[in-house]
């Protein structure tokens, strides 16, 4: 049975339950590189001297270096927010409000968390003014998650987080570096097409152009893996890029509907220095 570590946030399509199989195909190196952080399941996971750890989404990366910077006495402060008080649909509303107003940022870190736990499944979601919109989740009492908030700063003292899209974070990588990529997935129809969790969208164009960086960085001698969708638009790019392929089958957890959270296809992409 699998010991891995949990990320404190929930998180729909985190690598929590794949870890194991990205670990088999992660090289050892001095440091592990990731463009798109997310819950940071793969940093939790493995043990690598140093991280560099990206994501789009400012609101997370802030609430990483305030969790590094302060620890206990941040997690201390957002624990006063779960209360059975405030585990109501009006009071919800009224925080997130506030989270997309204020420019206080040890609060909005806080707020970060209290809607991540109580909003529905975790949804990180954003409208095109840039604010939270996920609605209310009805959970009869959200975990808070001190434990792991605890071990999330003891193992952020490696790492480095930075607001930075992927190709900005790909000019950093040097050798000696592991690169994972965790993008926004490819949609596996028309109608799938999910691209507000942050600004900007991440459309086929931002796949190809990944692609086209994990080749380059390859070709220093630098190993990188992709995650996907296993579709044959991926199948083929990663193919064409010179990438090696592995597919498999996982459940899907974001349906709204509990009967349609079943299998589906997901692909890793290894690109081994040439």
């Amino acid at each position: 049975m699998s010991t891995s570590t949990k990320p404190f946030l929930k998180w729909p399509g985190g690598k929590y339950r794949l870890i194991d199989r990205i670990n088999k195909r992660l090289d050892s190196g001095k440091r592990l590189v990731e463009p798109f952080v997310g819950s940071g399941a793969v940093f939790l996971n493995t043990n690598y001297d140093r991280y560099l750890l990206a994501d789009t989404n400012p609101d997370l990366i802030n609430l990483y270096n305030q969790l590094k910077q302060d620890g206990q006495t941040f997690i201390d402060y957002c624990h006063t927010f779960f209360t059975p008080e405030n585990n109501s649909e009006s009071i919800f509303y009224a925080f997130r409000k506030q989270f997309n107003s204020t420019k206080d940022i040890k609060l909005k870190s806080a707020l970060f968390i209290y809607l991540n736990r109580h909003c529905y499944n975790g949804l990180c979601r954003y409208n095109a003014s840039n604010e939270f919109n996920s609605p209310f989740g009805r959970y009869k009492k959200p975990y808070f998650p001190e434990k792991e908030m605890q071990y999330f700063h003891q193992e952020a003292k490696k790492a480095k987080f930075i607001h930075a899209c992927f190709k900005d974070t790909m000019k950093k990588v040097k050798t000696g570096d592991i690169v994972y990529c965790d993008p926004p997935y490819a949609p596996l129809s028309k109608t799938a097409y999910f691209t507000d969790y942050f600004s900007g969208g991440f459309g086929w164009a931002e796949q190809i152009e990944l692609a086209k960086w994990a080749t380059k960085l390859s070709k220093r001698g630098i190993p990188v893996i992709i995650s996907n969708h296993d579709t044959d638009n991926t199948r083929t790019l990663y193919k064409d890029a010179g990438a090696k392929t592995e597919g498999f089958q996982v459940r899907r957890t974001i349906s709204c509907n509990v009967n349609k959270r079943n299998k589906i296809g997901e692909i890793l992409a290894v690109f081994q220095p040439s």
